[in-house]
This record gives C-alpha cells, structure tokens and sequence, in this order.
C-alpha cells in the first residue's frame, strides 16, 4: 500500500466532518454480515453437539465475573488449589453497571443485558472504524476497515458478553472526535473507556501525544480534552487503592491474577516451549510466530504510512499492553482486538483490489468456524 503523504494524513483545526451516513450504515451491514456469519457457525456447531450456543456466549469465563458484580457489587474473589486468590477488583466496572441498569429497567436478566450491550456496542464499534478510516484514507477503506475488524480471528468475542466491544466503540469514536477537533468529546469517550478495561491508558496516550501537535486556539481545548481522558480510569484505580489500602492496590490485584509486567520474557518463554515441546505443540510454535510476524510486519506499516498521531500511539501502546504482561496466553488476542488502526493498509489494498469482497467473504467464513471451535472448546479466550 502507497504511503500516504503527510497532506493526506493532516487534518485542519477547523475541520468538523461528519462520516457519511449511507457509507456508514453500509459499513455497518458488512460488518453484520461477517458477525452473522460466526454466529451461524456457532449456532451450526452447537447444534450438532447439543449444546446453547447462547451461553457460550454469556455465561463463561470473564463474563460471570462480570454479571457477578452486576448482581452483588465487587467483594467476591476464588481461592485456587495452588493458593494464589482471583479478586474480581481486577474488572472495571462499566459493564457490570450497565448490565445492573438493563437489568433493572427490563426483564433482561445480567447475562442478556451484557449480550445486548455487547452487541450494541459492536455496532457503534463498527461504525466508528468507518468513520476513522474513511477520514483518513476514504469511504471504501472505511468500509472494509469495519467489515475487518469483523472478520479477525478473534472477532467472536465482540459479540460476548465482554468488554471489547464496548471499549472499542468508545475509543473509535474518541479518536475520530481528536481527529475532527472536537477535544472535549474526545475527553469525554476516554473518560468512559477509562472504565471499561486497564488498557484505557492507551487512549489517554493517544490524546496526550495528538494534543502535543495543536497550535493556536485550540490548544486550550485540546488541553480539556486530555486532562478529561485519564479521569475514568483513575477513579477506579484510586478506588481499589483506597479499598486495599495501597496506592499500588491494582498492580496488587493483577500480579494476584498473575499478570505482571515483565517485557515479555512470559511471552517467548510460552513460545519457546511450544516450539521445542513435543508434537503437535511446534506448529503452535510456528503458527505463532507467523502471528507475531504479522504483527510486526502491520506495525512497521502504520509507522511508514505515517498514520495520524493518535492512531499511531493508541495501536503502538495496545500492542505494547498485550505483548509486556505476564497474563494467560489466550488473553492476549483479544487485548489486541480494539487496535484496528492496524488494520488500516490492509484495508486500503482490499479496497483498491478486484477481489477484495471475496477475500473479506472468506476471511469472515475462516473466522467464524475458528470463533465456533473456541467457543465450543474448554480454553477461555
């Protein structure tokens, strides 16, 4: 993909526009189209086993924590055969206050609220990717940017009962807001992302370092807008401070999880066993170590293509999050999931090329019957 030169990628102070709305909702029905598609794998999948595929969507792993805390508040942790606690003060509460409010203006209970906000959010998710991509790069680089994010191998979570989602709508739209110069909104969305999950610090990052470019008039603005976006997540680390009498009672609570930050060493210990452990386990290595190539290889190209400020430190400081910790293996695909600016050349080459439809067709196919086979499996994503 071309790299785009730095009037392309440069945005006025006084620019406001406002995304396409028929670009949008189609945006948005590609995307549907993919997710349908997982869900029609799941649905598939389940049935030939005899299992609800709706609870493999609501009623496992992070998302019982979540409607726990919907339902009691926080306080509840488990004790582990080998000793080590799990205190459910290692989740931000946004969902969890959101499912505690569906639930108690509807008959849904915490499970369907989380589901239903999941799902909603997903939306506004998809919509917001749109709204990014096409103002940096045009309407149909929005649209397959969505339809992608969609179809990641991964992308089943995003319609769990999970905070993916949820976080992603919020930082998409945040970051289109830095991107069109409306700071205080952008302010705002990371203050709420900020309760979502830890990596709101990356959005917080990314309008810190956007901001450092303003000029003129709207450095005032510009100035509200970053000091509004860290206050969300520092209310909640303040407050599991405060609760364990610790300033560092969060990192406490996370080293409890067994999540540290150690570089990576946890990480290429984890690969280095799968390539030197027995069959089959060396094409777990490989595959990834393709994973990690890709990665690298769409991370040098959103630094060539000189993606604005704030795509640039929010992709580059997610990417750091879910490589540096020391957290379960599985987990960190998904902690990868809301840096869909890195997805952005590959959305551009898809647009310009003839089979570009039939590749994302195909890659929404492969990503549904992967998302079935995890769902329907015993490990958490």
């Amino acid at each position: 993909m071309p790299a785009p030169s730095p009037a392309d990628l440069r945005v006025p102070s006084t620019a406001r526009p406002l995304p396409s709305v028929p670009y949008a909702l189609q945006a948005v029905a590609a995307y549907a189209a993919v997710r349908l598609t997982g869900l029609l794998a799941l649905c598939a999948g389940a049935a030939l086993r005899g299992e609800d595929p709706w609870h493999r969507l609501d009623g496992r792993w992070d998302a019982v924590w979540y409607q726990r805390i919907a339902r009691d508040g926080y306080g509840h942790e488990i004790r582990l055969p080998d000793g080590t606690v799990h205190p459910d003060l290692a989740f931000f509460p946004l969902l969890p206050l959101l499912e505690r409010g569906l639930s108690a203006v509807s008959p849904l209970d915490a499970a369907d609220a989380g589901l239903l906000v999941a799902g909603t959010a997903s939306f506004a998710a998809a919509a917001g990717i749109y709204a990014v991509g096409a103002h940096v790069a045009g309407h149909r680089t929005g649209a397959f940017l969505a339809a992608l994010w969609g179809a990641v191998p991964v992308g089943y979570v995003q319609w769990m009962a999970y905070t993916e989602s949820l976080f992603t709508a919020l930082a998409a739209w945040s970051l289109y807001a830095v991107q069109t110069g409306r700071w205080r909104a952008a302010g705002g969305l990371a203050a709420f992302a900020g309760l979502c999950r830890p990596s709101g610090v990356a959005l917080i990052a990314a309008l810190a370092v956007a901001a450092l470019g303003v000029r003129g008039a709207e450095r005032r603005r510009a100035a509200a807008g970053v000091l509004l976006a860290p206050v969300g997540w520092l209310a909640y680390v303040t407050y599991v401070g405060v609760h364990r009498g610790s300033p560092t009672g969060y990192l406490d609570v996370q080293a409890e999880w067994g999540n540290r930050v150690d570089g990576g060493a946890a990480l290429a210990r984890f690969t280095w066993a799968r390539l030197t452990g027995p069959w089959p386990s060396p094409l777990t290595g490989a595959a990834l170590c393709a994973g990690f190539a890709a990665l690298a290889l769409l991370t040098m190209h959103i630094v060539r293509d000189r993606q604005p400020p704030a795509l640039l430190a929010f992709s580059l400081t997610t990417v750091a999050l879910s490589l540096a910790g020391s957290a379960y293996f599985g987990s960190r695909p998904r902690l990868l999931l809301p840096a869909f600016p890195l997805l952005l050349p590959v959305a551009g080459w898809l647009g310009r090329w003839r089979w570009g439809v039939g590749t994302v067709a195909g890659c929404a196919l492969a990503s549904g019957v992967y998302g079935a086979v995890a769902l329907l499996g015993n490990g958490p994503p």
